[in-house]
């Protein structure tokens, strides 16, 4: 049996242990058993990919989005991979690889019209932010996981599909995010945080930071506006903000290939005080695959020949680092294996694609109900959602293994902002 189908193997065993919604939400609280993040929503993506090679498979992602849907009423509402956002964007997405997309046309809709008026608002947040003259943009607004990027990919894919409620809030979400891009504050781009607004876990410099990766950074914005552009979607200054954030970018790529987690606003002020920050380098989340994926679409969009030498750079800086020296942790997407393998393959790097494969599929441990544990800290998890858990490691395996065909819908990796 080759890797390919060693995948599709794996894939599909883990989609089985994952087909009973009771057993997917045993020993996880109401939000997290509702969410894309870590429960239902990203079951149900899960076996809506999988539905045209196995078609019972659809039957059991709407069983899944419906007991999600019951979940999600007492949760607050974020971006998406958590709430009411997060099935939302499962079924958008989700409901495009069916073999039947219209059974689900009056839900997804819906989820359409909820997820742009959530656009608008934060649209609204940050404009009165900026009224009040207040520097920055704070992640829940314009990041991949809870800001405008990710609902913004969602959004247009909703448009792709016909949802015309999904217009408006895309509209919002590219005229703010290429604001944050356009605008800044002295040496500090828009997306700069003051250190009291960053969460304390996340460690930053009392100067502040300017964030790089694509789950908090300025790539997921990069990654949307490219994304709309490339769809013939534009507002005023789309071009020139992907540009000005390429051009960041690929300024502060570091010796090593990739990139620091966050620029501290004592650097941004004077290139000399920069130093080398610990922080993850060579995951989906920060670092070298999401940032590289960002770069290689958005210079081909730009004829930014700097952006694809960057993207190159970081890609073959990556595969040149041993697997036990990659600052990764466990096979799941966000930060692990499986992330890293799909990046490889948008960017049509198979090797690295290949030795990330590899090690996924050696990562599964068969002693836990859903094969792949989630590995944060030394500590290993069996969950079975899709950024943090089997699900999402499944859906990368089974798209390695050519279970999931090429279809005129909009990628299941979009809501990665890989595509």
């Amino acid at each position: 049996m080759n890797a390919t189908e060693s995948a599709a193997e794996l894939a599909l065993d883990t989609a089985e242990s994952l087909r009973d919604p009771h057993i997917v939400t045993q020993g996880l609280t109401r939000a997290m058993a509702a969410s894309l993040c870590d429960g239902l929503a990203g079951t149900a993506l899960l076996h809506a990919c999988l539905s045209r090679h196995e078609p019972r498979s659809a039957a059991v992602a709407s069983l899944h989005w419906e007991s999600a849907a019951q979940l999600t009423k007492q949760t607050r509402p974020a971006g998406i991979h958590t709430g009411q956002g997060g099935l939302a964007a499962s079924l958008i997405i989700g409901a495009g690889h069916l073999p039947n997309p219209e059974r689900h046309r009056a839900s997804a809709s819906r989820a359409a019209s909820w997820l742009s008026a959530r656009a608008e608002a934060l649209a609204d947040h940050q404009r009165q932010r900026s009224a009040q003259a207040k520097a920055g943009a704070p992640w829940a607004v314009y990041d991949a996981i809870n800001g405008l990027s990710g609902i913004g990919r969602v959004l247009l894919a909703a448009h792709q599909a016909g949802h015309h409620t999904a217009r408006r809030g895309l509209d919002a979400a590219l005229a703010t995010l290429t604001g944050i891009l356009n605008n800044s504050s002295g040496t500090r781009p828009g997306w700069w945080l003051p250190a009291s607004e960053h969460a304390p876990t996340v460690g930053v410099h009392s100067t502040g930071a300017a964030t790089t990766g694509l789950a908090h950074g300025i790539a997921g914005p990069i990654s949307l506006l490219t994304s709309a552009a490339v769809a013939g979607i534009e507002v005023a200054g789309q071009q020139q903000a992907i540009r000005r954030g390429t051009k960041w970018l690929t300024h502060w790529q570091e010796e090593t290939g990739s990139w620091p987690p966050f620029i501290s606003g004592e650097a941004l002020d004077d290139t000399r005080h920069y130093v080398t920050r610990p922080g993850r380098r060579n995951a989906w989340c920060y670092g070298s695959p999401g940032i590289a994926v960002t770069l290689k679409r958005a210079g081909t969009l730009t004829r930014d020949d700097e952006a694809h030498a960057a993207a190159d750079r970081a890609t073959a800086s990556l595969a040149s680092i041993p697997r036990p020296s990659r600052d990764t942790e466990g096979p799941t997407v966000c930060h692990g294996s499986s992330g890293i393998l799909h990046a490889a393959r948008r960017l049509g790097v198979m090797d690295l694609a290949n030795d990330a494969a590899e090690q996924t599929m050696e990562a599964h441990d068969a002693d836990l109900q859903f094969g792949f544990p989630h590995v944060e800290a030394g500590t290993r998890a069996d969950r079975p959602g899709f950024l943090t858990g089997a699900a999402g490691v499944a859906i990368a395996l089974a798209d390695y293994g050519k279970l999931i065909p090429e279809t005129t819908t909009t990628p299941w990796d979009a809501v990665l902002l890989l595509a």
